[in-house]
């Protein structure tokens, strides 16, 4: 696995996934919310299965094992499909900073199904402490008062909060699948089945394509969650599955309301307080007592190099102390 590459991946999937609450609440106001996300992975599943069809041969792009076609279901049922409805739904019943807290349970969710499902992902106790410092770090983001998560609709908060298990449980059963088919490919087929999934639930929720107002405001949400929050970040996100498994693949979950929130602060003149600050910090130690030595690993070799040249203690490999140090034991 490449550090670089795995980094990247975790950067934009973060970054795409965060700028989907900016996009999605502007484009609520010309969508209705299932058909919304059903238009969305219509535009997603061209463009990234003309990418496919124009850098695969036919022999890398066709599921061949049992595996590659649970792993395709996995992802277009539960971790596209079914988390996206539940998500656009679930926000129409609570506000922005309740939805964000609870969607974040799903780093918490899924060391839960690795436990019963794999044999080869589980939580140390350094990463659950991690996690949760990460937890709270989000919860000081999006300024979450307590009293609110008790309050207000219960329907919208179960709602999320399946969301957050569907996306957590459909990580799991990918990773279990040990698919043999691309990750890029495995979404290219799995991108068409969320996107019959949720038309299917927008006609039985009585919602109408008459409703849609087109203007250049919609065009310009509806592509950026499509390609952008859509294609492109899938394939960050999967792939990032792929390499470092469901447990930490899912952390870019803790850094969705950090960039959401930057999000609305530049785009629509949303405020950011000292505590939202605090909470930047307190994600980033979460994510320095799970990491550990691995952030190290993830500077330029030169930085570590010089480090290890400045040090007064006898001098060691760059990437020394890098197998175990990750919060996630692996049998």
């Amino acid at each position: 696995m490449s550090v670089s590459r795995t980094t990247i991946f975790f950067v934009l999937a973060s970054a795409f996934f965060g700028g989907t609450f900016v996009a999605a609440k502007a484009g609520l106001s010309y969508f209705p919310p299932l058909l919304f996300v059903a238009l969305r992975f219509d535009v997603a599943a061209v463009v990234l299965f003309a990418y496919v069809a124009r850098t695969s041969s036919r022999e890398e792009w066709l599921p061949r094992t049992r595996g590659d076609l649970a792993g395709i279901l996995a992802t277009g049922v539960l971790v596209i499909g079914l988390t996206n409805a539940l998500l656009f739904v679930g926000q129409g019943y609570t506000t922005s900073a309740v939805a964000s807290i609870v969607f974040s349970l799903n780093p918490i969710l899924t060391p839960v199904f690795a436990a019963v499902l794999l044999s080869d992902e589980r939580l140390s106790a350094r990463g659950a402490g991690g996690m949760l410092v990460g937890l709270i770090g989000v919860a000081l983001v999006v300024q979450l008062d307590p009293t609110n998560l008790l309050a207000g609709s219960a329907v919208g908060k179960a709602i999320l909060f399946a969301g957050a298990a569907s996306g957590a449980l459909g990580a799991v059963l990918i990773r279990r699948a040990n698919a043999s088919l691309p990750s890029t490919a495995r979404i290219a087929w799995a991108l068409p089945i969320s996107a019959l999934m949720c038309h299917l639930l927008s006609v039985a929720a009585g919602e109408r394509t008459s409703a849609v107002v087109w203007t250049p405001e919609a065009f310009v949400a509806l592509g950026y969650v499509s390609v952008f929050a859509g294609a492109a970040a899938y394939v960050a996100y999967f792939g990032l599955l792929d390499d470092v498994g469901a447990i930490r693949a899912n952390l870019v979950f803790y850094v969705v309301p950090v960039v959401a929130t930057l999000g609305g602060w530049a785009l629509l003149g949303e405020g950011i307080s000292a505590g939202t600050v605090a909470g930047f910090l307190t994600i980033f130690v979460g994510f320095a007592i799970i990491g550990g030595d691995a952030i190290a690993a993830a500077l330029p070799r030169s930085v570590v190099a010089l480090a290890g040249r400045l040090s007064p203690g006898p001098r060691t490999s760059p990437t020394a102390g890098l197998r175990g140090a990750n919060g996630c034991e692996r049998e």
